[in-house]
């Protein structure tokens, strides 16, 4: 045989070698995210035990005493009688910086199932590097713990950071600027404290197990959720654990299921050399549970 013949060759069994892979790595990580699919479902509380204790149903008295922009943007974005979302699916597309200091933009897609009741996430995402070569992403919030895990074709892990304390806070956090996707959850009724800060902004506070968080959300002229602010949230520059201000933005809104939602978003750290942004999505679907 001549050296094209066995280049060919060559190409075969390596496109043969990283099909195998890559379908052994999609089955891998799919089991994965089962079981931390489960562990999130068994970590909700039941519906007739939180009944008990919040309402069914947003009702607008819930507005009495809160800050003017607040209760403003419960105006904008609810509708009298709404059903509380006790879940949420969103399908997303966009563009994922993955280096911390400088601009490695590839595109992604995800699923991201949400519970309120109890607060938890899972995020799982495909990253595409190359043609035919993706990063799997999971990023969770699920019974007080924090997780952050990267594989190439889902087998080769490129991260893994997981537990409480730093972690359990951050993923706590994206789970509560995230709230404008399932609005009611930001209601005084879910546990949320609000506080004046100006006529275009207030504090919210809400507290899962050990964890109280803050964040700051500033609203637009209709209303609406513009942004969100933490003025400390780690992240990890390299193999070391940076703590920096965090923010992101929310626009493109509309209507679904009675709810004003944002299906626009972006994030970014705030370090000392500027605004950094590192994700940039829209979502392509969303579907929702509701407290009965």
């Amino acid at each position: 045989m001549n050296w094209l013949t066995w280049l060919t060759l060559i190409a075969a069994a390596l496109a043969t070698a990283v099909a195998g892979l890559t379908a052994f790595g999609s089955m891998r990580w799919a089991a994965a995210m089962q079981s931390l699919a489960a562990d999130l479902a068994r970590g909700r509380v039941p519906s007739v035990a939180h009944s008990a204790a919040a309402p069914a149903r947003y009702d607008v008295s819930e507005n009495d005493g809160l800050p003017e922009p607040v209760q403003r943007y419960f105006r904008a974005a609810l509708t009298p009688g709404q059903a509380m979302v006790t879940a949420a699916t969103l399908q997303m597309t966009g563009t994922f910086n993955m280096s911390a200091t400088g601009e490695q933009w590839k595109p992604f897609t995800s699923r991201q199932s949400v519970t309120t009741r109890r607060p938890g996430f899972l995020w799982d995402a495909r990253i595409s590097m190359l043609p035919g070569v993706t990063v799997r992403v999971v990023d969770s919030y699920i019974v007080g713990n924090g997780l952050l895990r990267a594989s190439m074709l889902g087998l080769f892990t490129m991260a893994d950071m997981h537990g409480g304390d730093d972690m359990a806070r951050g993923e706590f956090m994206r789970y509560f600027a995230e709230a404008a996707w399932y609005p009611t959850a930001l209601l005084p009724s879910q546990g949320v404290r609000w506080e004046a800060v100006d006529a275009r902004s207030a504090n919210a506070t809400l507290v899962d197990g050990p964890i109280m968080l803050t964040l700051l959300f500033r609203f637009d002229d209709a209303g609406l959720i513009e942004s969100f602010r933490a003025e400390s949230r780690g992240g990890m520059v390299g193999t070391t654990m940076v703590h920096a201000p965090w923010e992101g933005r929310f626009s493109n809104y509309q209507t679904r299921d009675g709810m004003q939602i944002p299906f626009v978003g972006e994030v970014a750290w705030m370090r000392p050399e500027g605004r950094k942004t590192y994700f940039t999505g829209a979502v392509t679907q969303v579907d929702y549970e509701w407290s009965p």
